[in-house]
């Protein structure tokens, strides 16, 4: 989320002078726990250049750090010299109060002070050839993060005023994780060749001071490093950008995506299943800042990206989104409708696939950037949490809402423990079906996939139904045991609401063998098993 654009809307119910602001932030966190928000992950706050953008622009999400130990200062709606410290600290204060968890997005991969034509602000006065990766003819700068410098981590002082940062941030400001920005590129040494053991990567795990801080990697960088799963170091998650791709592409009926959907629903054993790493160091996402919001993902076939003045150039065409049938808004119900499923859809499978969720800020109430898929220049409406969003898309908030909850609350009557839904279908024995009970499709044209989940030690069956065909399927359902025992319906994404979703203890039976999943839905039963 986006520290200024959670409350800088005008119609955001906060005081002119605290909107934008942390402690505007603090005004809005009982939203975030009634949404059920475990942990926010801010964009960057580190003091950036705002004006490292084209002409006429501002830089609206940060990625252009001028210094690693100061609050950005326009966050603060206090402008006395330690304002800004005193009221980030507030904020993270509020929100631990509140059971969310601060996790920081850090750039320690370049600074805003660009390529060789780039202006003297910090480092480059310095010392120049120890702070940046150099080309061979030390002249220019290696480029491997698309800004135009690349920070040499690797240098015995540079990972010092890394670590430094890192403990300032955790000890002082009391946050409790990082997010690295273009990780891979801390994988590289002083000629930018990647290395086996980052001696940066091994100092921020064995760092004391650090003992317990949750670290996420962006495992790739701009030159081509991808390391989604083989990310160096035991302690770390990983964005993993082939589980949003690859749930993008099913729900839009890709070819050959049912059986990539199947391994990310668990847990991606393909790049998370070997020694080094395990499914919950997977971070699961559909969307982030950097494309389309949920809401433009199922609204806009194309980028619309021309209020960057950039001639609509910026910003990826990988985009592997379907308008539904219209490009941009509607009025057609039947449009909408589709879209409201469809945003259902990415939800379910992103909440309940093994590993860790993250969803964007504002598509719980599917906000709209316009289909612009790069606003890192938009600091206006274009980007800005609009607040009567949750009112206008009720449902869809309750649906996540609900999401959230089960995800969190113990699952049978008699469980002791509070483990998360998907902790426990990671303990299960898992089973892939089609439309007949043991005959999954992995065909290149298949587009419906059905999962279970046994965890034996209770009974407990989860069973998820995917149907992105363009017509109903009806499933058979398999037997529950010799004694008669419905499924019952929890999730069915095509209902309208409430019946979309339900609390377990009123979910209705399906009395009937088999269950008829309408196009373009998700169903998720449960039941026990018997006898």
């Amino acid at each position: 989320m986006h520290v200024r654009g959670f409350t800088r809307h005008p119609n955001s119910g906060v005081s002119e002078a605290k909107r934008g602001t942390f402690a505007g932030l603090i005004e809005k966190i009982p939203y975030l726990q009634q949404l059920g928000i475990t942990a926010v992950e801010l964009l960057p706050v580190f003091q950036f250049d705002a004006q490292d953008c084209p002409p006429g622009k501002v830089n609206y999400w940060g990625y252009a750090p001028v210094s690693f130990f100061a609050p950005h200062q326009a966050y603060s709606s206090r402008q006395d010299p330690l304002g800004p410290i005193d009221e980030f600290r507030d904020m993270v204060k509020a929100l631990h109060r509140a059971g969310i968890e601060v996790i920081l997005d850090v750039v320690f991969n370049h600074t805003t002070e660009g390529d060789h034509t780039g202006p003297t602000l910090c480092f480059r006065g310095l010392d120049n050839t120890m702070y940046y990766t150099l080309e061979a003819d030390r002249s220019h700068y290696a480029d491997y993060t698309g800004t135009g410098n690349t920070l040499n981590a690797n240098r015995p002082a540079v990972r010092r005023m890394i670590i430094d940062s890192l403990r300032y941030w955790v000890e002082v400001m009391h946050v409790d994780g990082f997010r690295f920005d273009l990780a891979s590129v801390l994988g590289r040494d002083a000629s930018g060749q990647p290395i086996p053991n980052p001696p940066i990567l091994w100092d921020i795990e064995s760092d004391p001071a650090l003992a317990g801080t949750k670290l996420i990697a962006e495992a790739w960088d701009a030159a081509g490093l991808y390391q989604v799963g083989s990310f160096i170091g035991d302690s770390w998650r990983e964005w993993n950008g082939r589980f949003r791709d690859d749930v993008r592409s099913f729900f839009r009926a890709g070819p050959g995506s049912a059986a990539r959907i199947a391994d990310r629903i668990v847990g991606s054993p393909e790049l998370f299943g070997h020694e080094q790493r395990e499914a919950e160091q997977s971070v699961n996402f559909v969307t982030c800042h950097d494309g389309f919001t949920l809401n433009d993902l199922v609204s806009y076939d194309t980028k619309h990206n021309e209020a960057n003045g950039e001639d609509n150039r910026d910003g990826t065409d990988d985009n592997r989104s379907w308008n539904c049938g219209v490009e941009g808004p509607s009025d057609d119900p039947s449009i909408e409708g589709l879209r409201n499923r469809q945003a259902k859809n990415f939800l379910t499978v992103t909440m309940l696939s093994l590993g860790m969720p993250m969803i964007l800020m504002g598509d719980e109430v599917r906000r709209t950037q316009g289909g612009n898929n790069n606003a890192y220049c938009q600091d206006n409406e274009i980007s800005w949490f609009d607040w009567t969003l949750p009112a206008k898309h009720a449902d869809l908030h309750r649906f996540v809402t609900l999401l959230n909850a089960r995800r969190t609350l113990r699952v049978v009557d008699h469980e002791r423990s509070r483990l998360p839904l998907s902790t426990l279908i990671s303990q299960a024995e898992k089973t892939w079906h089609g439309l007949e009970v043991g005959q999954p499709d992995w065909g290149e044209f298949s587009h419906s996939l059905a999962f279970e989940a046994e965890v034996r030690r209770d009974g407990l069956r989860v069973y998820l139904i995917l149907n992105a065909h363009r017509e109903p399927l009806t499933f058979q359902l398999p037997h529950l045991g010799r004694e008669p025992s419905p499924w019952r319906r929890w999730i069915g994404t095509a209902r309208p609401s409430p019946d979309d979703i339900v609390p377990w203890r009123i979910a209705p039976s399906v009395s009937e063998p088999f269950y008829r999943a309408e196009a373009h839905s998700v169903v998720v039963l449960f039941g026990k098993s018997k006898g």
